[in-house]
């Protein structure tokens, strides 16, 4: 899922690309912040809820697999482009760099409604506080997201080069992915585990 081209892998790619690798992995330190926001105030979000509405386990579980096909269909639908495709951005300073790596990451709604509907899947009730599960369960989460975005900063333009001469291995990644995401959304949707509670 970290793989899946969104708008913070597409900015730091771009900003790698065009200002440096120093430029890309500032802007992620935003990211990472942003990421770190949304899991804070989703976790309390998710304790409130099994803890007045258990049976909305249900709807969040249809609701990511929903969003797991949209991303599936977003990867493979015709038209689709490839994050490693550089955009043109203009060179800005160090903390505009963090500013707008974390901005691009909070104007993107989508990632809580990713912990909102995902967390759920992995938490145990029977082994203590939901919303500590929470955070541990959206900390790694994070973590492997950092590394592998900081990964791909560190060698975007390496690899902006690599498939610019080999379109077919875009079209490889896109379609592998959505496949991938496709198969976790049927499960998701097909899993009948019962809903959370707090007790």
């Amino acid at each position: 899922m970290v793989l899946t081209p969104g708008p913070n892998m597409i900015y730091l790619v771009s900003r790698s690309i065009t200002q440096g690798r120093r430029a890309g992995l500032i802007s992620l330190v935003g990211v990472f912040l942003g990421f770190s926001v949304y899991l804070t105030a989703t976790c309390l979000g998710l304790t409130a809820i099994f803890a007045y509405v258990p049976a909305a386990y249900t709807a969040l579980k249809l609701a990511g697999a929903a969003y797991l096909l949209y991303l599936a269909w977003s990867a493979i639908k015709p038209g689709g482009t490839s994050a490693f495709e550089p955009r043109e951005l203009p060179v800005e300073p160090a903390r505009r760099l963090f500013a707008m790596g974390l901005f691009t990451c909070l104007l993107n709604p989508k990632i809580a409604i990713l912990y909102m509907s995902l967390l759920p899947q992995f938490i145990d009730p029977s082994m203590g506080h939901i919303m500590l599960q929470s955070l541990v369960l959206g900390s790694a989460q994070i973590a492997v997201g950092t590394l592998v975005n900081g990964l791909i900063v560190i060698s975007a333009g390496g690899l902006a080069a690599f498939l610019a001469r080999r379109p077919v291995w875009v079209r490889v990644q896109r379609y592998f992915m959505g496949t991938v995401l496709g198969g976790m959304a049927v499960h998701l949707a097909t899993d009948r585990s019962r809903a959370l509670t707090t007790a």
